[in-house]
């Protein structure tokens, strides 16, 4: 007789907030654009309570907020806002990729090569969506041997903040030789055991990105905002 498997089940608030998180994270719900519970009950033919649940754990992870009279909005960043979120990347991912190199294995390594394959195949498709979730998996695989969960729970709710910020900027991005050289150079130093000169990449790969982003959000809103670089 063969064993029951166990198949992971998701409440509907949890599919219609993995759906709203996506479409967000892609740029089809902009920044400070109004999320009208009534319309989405439509669009997902449900009721409310499911909205307003997804709606609420989207809330918590900063990428809507909601309001006392029940309205909800695309949560927009000031410029200081994003150069933070890079800012908290460079401190956390730093620090794991330090504690990672010296227990990397074989696997780890292997893991990473594979990744960095589907990346490039996403490059010459420009798929701006894959890319930017192959992104996120290349970097913690990188970090994964560093075994530092508390760490890597605050760096995945940052990582939540940046995504959206990342994709736009691939999504325009002209010169993407750079990053892809930087993600090659970064396993290669990692391989060799060469912390130092690995973690001074990742923190200037992460500052360019940063930088660049900036550059093109000021762009994009036509008002320069004050901002801590």
């Amino acid at each position: 007789m063969l064993s029951k498997r166990a198949i992971p089940r998701q409440s509907l608030p949890d599919v219609i907030a993995n759906d709203l998180r996506e479409r967000i994270l892609a740029g089809e719900l902009i920044e400070g654009e109004t999320i009208r519970q009534e319309a989405l009950a439509v669009d997902y033919d449900v009721s409310r309570m499911p909205i307003r649940e997804a709606l609420k754990r989207l809330d918590a992870e900063g990428l809507v907020q909601l309001t006392n009279n029940r309205g909800a909005s695309v949560t927009k960043r000031s410029l200081s806002e994003i150069g933070e979120i890079f800012d908290l990347r460079v401190l956390l991912e730093v620090d794991l990729f330090k504690y990672a190199i010296p227990n990397m294995s074989t696997h780890d390594f292997d893991r990473c090569a594979h990744l960095l394959d589907e990346m490039e195949r996403s490059y010459d498709a420009d798929d701006v969506g894959r890319w930017g979730a192959l992104n996120y998996e290349y970097h913690s695989a990188l970090y994964a041997a560093a075994d530092r969960s508390l760490t890597n729970e605050i760096l995945q709710r940052i990582n939540l903040q940046s995504d959206r910020y990342v994709r736009m900027h691939l999504s325009v991005m002209e010169q993407r030789e750079p990053a892809k050289a930087d993600h090659r150079q970064l396993l290669s130093l990692a391989q060799a055991g060469r912390v130092e000169e690995a973690c001074d990449l990742l923190t200037r790969h992460i500052q360019r990105t940063k930088d660049q982003l900036l550059e093109m959000v000021v762009a994009k809103r036509g008002v320069r905002e004050p901002v801590s670089l």
